[in-house]
């Protein structure tokens, strides 16, 4: 078979949904041509430059980083339809009516090379009523490809073969937009609105219907819907305002103008408060005004019976409050089929709704459960799939609820469930066998397709196994494992995979064992994040112990004003914390230990790899940057954010970053690479992706980016693989870095005096900011002046602990604690 590449890519039509699928091909290295209609003056392609100026005001970013803009190539349909013959793709993203499609088609048909796949991004209208108005001969290589918004962040992707499309075709458009593009494919049959939608809006108008019958206010629908269920905090009517009113009216429309056989047909209409809120222009986010309404600093909702906004005030019943608060969903579900309170028989009833909807239209939808329950959970962001949470609650028991409710009229329609759903025999629907497909009856496996080899461990469904190859050895806090070849595995187990003393000891036995047994070493976590962090809890017990008993952290304090530090082979820290007695020594001890373990994972003789997903800040960007190789998901946020918390970087992040901007500077003048790395050092600042976080320096060029999250594993693996072949060799020890020294501190200080006195920043942010300077820098010597990584690493420990002793960082640590956001003081 010939090699499928996708060299190139086309995408029609600039509105909201393809100006972001065009950003988010650049975020991929993906060629991209974004087309729009010619505009009527001026330059031709100004209704392109237009979108593309919108993308950088959206919020979230469809951008990796501002700069991936710039790869799109504007285009408009008079002047370019022959750059079209380059496009190995060619996605179509214009308004959903079907006439204007057709005639794109028709337009653009005679431009294509005859080896293109053309897909339409429709988000409900019939595949093969559209291909119709495709030329016959080209419609083997057309199809659906539904993003869902926004296309940077939400990982599905569903995609809809016509009657005619090449079953070999679709191999290789899923191959792509998985490995390359970093989505869940989910197969769809070409149905309105497809899975996601279809179920995702059923789910909603449910809801809707029953939040009516048990008079309950957006605002208390949203409490009860939202993080309780394992669903996004937006819930369900913030989640409206969020995708638009008008955008949910159209999917809705779609649903009652194309399935009037469907037995909740008489459901698919939108209440009169609804037309009454796009009459009046409250389309939701986008136009600051929908069911919600942001009123100064607070939150307001609407009122149903006086059409007024009011303040969001909801309260859950602590009885039910207590339900929800239950993880097992047997438990969970009981309990609200139990209670009489109509909270909780509004949950159950909404729930019963969205079982009984899917079994009835699962065949017609979904090739199985397992692409229902996935397409649900990525397209809509729920942490369980419907026919998961069904099978986790008992199935017969779940079946017998339910029909007792159809004998009693209680549900939306009166159909009864599938014969299939109601086996005396069915335990569940997912299982070591695959996942039930209804129209064969039988068990299907996932797919065979050579892209998925690459995900060693695919986001799972209930009743698949997670087996994370053999344990070497496990502690309370990390465990170390391999898949049966040469390259160990090192996972955390604390929350948040925070990083205390008992993970540093994990990875310091780890380092040893991966010396002597095996050939490389990864960090990566079974879970998201790799890791949020030093574990403050623990950092603030070793502070408060210091205080009992006489004062010893007062101690400290004076032994910090009293000692003078020097560049002797630490002599300044052992005097500094001789000075003061009790468990003060502990957490310098930790701090020293936390040095060393980077330390570690740097000058490893195997190589060592940070698998970074998710949150990788404070301590875990300092892991990172110290192995020999990271590799990053796209959707990773970097940074060394101690100054949160009062603190400086002491993990030997401040030491790591002084020698990257040596090394940057070839020589040359440190200071203005040294002023980049001192700015995001001392504004806490985190990068909001993998790319941003290369452009900013916590990413090495060498480093890797990933799209797909499920490939991360697979792909440090392989460049460790790839360090070993050329006989990896750990860095040599730098001995003579050249610093900035204390003409650079002055420059820094001068510029945060302004700051201070201009309000920007508080004396203690000053002080901060000084022992920054004063770490990055190299301490109080001569510009050029060439020093050590211990030299660094024992200035930033000195700078931690002085810190630390202060009153103003102790009561950062204690609310960021408490609140879980940072002080200003």
């Amino acid at each position: 078979m010939k090699r499928f590449s996708v060299r190139k890519v086309a995408v029609l039509g600039a509105g909201v949904m393809g100006a972001q699928i065009a950003a988010h091909l650049v975020n991929a290295n993906v060629e991209t041509l974004l087309f729009e209609l010619t505009a009527k003056e001026g330059d031709p392609n100004g209704n392109v430059n237009k979108a593309l100026a919108g993308l950088k005001k959206l919020e979230p970013a469809p951008a990796a980083s501002p700069e991936k803009l710039t790869y799109i190539q504007p285009a408009n349909y008079d002047q370019h339809l022959e750059k079209l013959r380059e496009c190995d793709l060619v996605i179509e993203a214009i308004a959903e009516r079907m006439d204007w499609k057709s005639d794109l088609y028709r337009k653009v048909a005679p431009f294509l090379s005859e080896n293109a796949i053309f897909a339409t991004n429709t988000s409900g209208l019939s595949i093969n009523k559209l291909a119709e108005a495709f030329p016959e001969n080209l419609r083997h290589r057309f199809c659906g490809i539904h993003f869902f918004n926004p296309p940077r962040y939400m990982h599905l992707v569903e995609l809809i073969p016509c009657k005619g499309t090449e079953t070999e075709l679709l191999d290789q458009l899923e191959t792509f937009l998985v490995s390359t593009v970093g989505k869940g494919v989910v197969r769809a049959k070409d149905t309105p609105n497809f899975i996601a939608n279809r179920i995702g809006v059923f789910s909603m108008l449910a809801t809707k219907h029953h939040a009516e019958a048990f008079n309950l206010g957006f605002d208390m629908v949203d409490a009860l819907t939202g993080r309780y269920l394992g669903r996004p905090k937006s819930a369900t009517f913030r989640t409206l305002d969020v995708v638009g009113l008008d955008v949910f009216a159209h999917v809705v429309n779609t649903m009652r103008e194309n399935l009037t056989e469907d037995p909740w047909h008489k459901h698919f209409e939108l209440p009169g408060w609804f037309k009454y809120l796009v009459d009046q222009g409250a389309l939701g986010q986008k136009a600051k005004k929908g069911i919600y309404q942001k009123i100064g600093k607070e939150i307001h909702v609407l009122d149903l019976h006086s059409k007024q906004y009011r303040v969001s005030d909801a309260k859950v019943d602590d009885g039910v409050k207590e339900i929800l608060r239950e993880r097992d969903w047997a438990t969970k579900l009981a309990a609200l089929h139990a209670s009489q309170h109509p909270q909780a028989q509004f949950l159950w009833a909404t729930f019963r709704d969205v079982f009984h909807y899917c079994a009835l239209q699962l065949e017609s939808i979904a090739n199985n459960t397992r692409d229902l329950d996935l397409a649900v959970r990525w397209g809509f962001g729920w942490d369980n799939g419907p026919f998961e949470i069904w099978q986790a609650a008992g199935w017969q028991q779940v079946v017998g609820w339910i029909n007792a409710d159809i004998a009693a009229g209680k549900t939306m329609a009166n159909t009864p469930l599938p014969a299939w759903a109601t086996d005396a025999a069915r335990v569940g629907v997912h299982g070591k066998q695959g996942s039930y497909a209804p129209a064969s009856n039988s068990w299907q496996p996932r797919s065979t397709l050579p892209v998925y080899q690459r995900q060693l461990y695919p986001d799972a469904v209930l009743g698949e196994t997670r087996q994370y190859g053999e344990t070497v050895f496990e502690t309370d806090a990390v465990r170390l494992w391999h898949t049966g070849d040469n390259i160990a595995i090192l996972s955390f187990k604390t929350k948040m995979h925070a990083v205390n003393n008992e993970v540093l000891d994990g990875v310091l036995g780890a380092v040893a064992e991966a010396e002597t047994n095996f050939s490389a070493l990864v960090l990566w976590q079974t879970e998201t994040p790799f890791s949020a962090g030093a574990h403050l809890l623990q950092l603030m017990q070793g502070v408060q112990e210091s205080k009992q008993g006489g004062g010893m952290f007062d101690k400290l304090k004076q032994a910090a004003t009293r000692v003078k530090f020097t560049a002797a082979g630490g002599g300044g820290m052992g005097d500094l914390f001789n000075a003061a007695t009790g468990n003060v020594p502990k957490v310098e001890e930790v701090v020293a230990k936390f040095q060393q373990v980077s330390q570690r994972l740097k000058y490893s003789q195997v190589p060592t790899i940070a698998a970074v997903d998710g949150l990788a800040l404070g301590g875990g960007c300092e892991f990172a940057i110290h192995c020999a190789r990271t590799v990053a998901t796209l959707e990773s946020y970097i940074g060394l954010v101690e100054v949160g918390v009062g603190l400086l970087p002491a993990g030997g992040g401040c030491k790591e970053m002084a020698q990257r901007a040596a090394a940057e500077a070839r020589g040359g003048d440190i200071f203005p690479i040294l002023k980049r790395y001192f700015q995001i050092i001392a504004m806490g600042e985190v990068a909001k992706s993998a790319e941003m976080a290369r452009e900013m320096g916590y990413l090495r060029p060498s480093d890797r980016i990933v799209l797909n999250r499920f490939e991360l594993l697979h792909i440090a693996k392989e460049e460790a693989k790839a360090l070993n072949a050329t006989a990896y060799r750990p860095p040599l020890h730098q001995r003579q870095i050249p610093v900035a020294g204390s003409t650079s501190i002055a420059t820094f200080k001068a510029s945060m005096i302004n700051m201070l006195e201009g309000g920007f920043i508080s004396e203690h942010d000053y002080n901060i900011g000084c022992r920054v300077a004063e770490t990055l820098c190299g301490g109080e010597v001569e510009a050029g002046s060439l020093v050590d990584e211990d030299w660094l690493l024992d200035l930033e420990r000195r700078n931690f602990m002085e810190l630390l002793a202060t009153d103003k960082t102790q009561a950062r640590i204690e609310h960021m604690l408490k609140n879980g956001k940072p002080l200003r003081n």
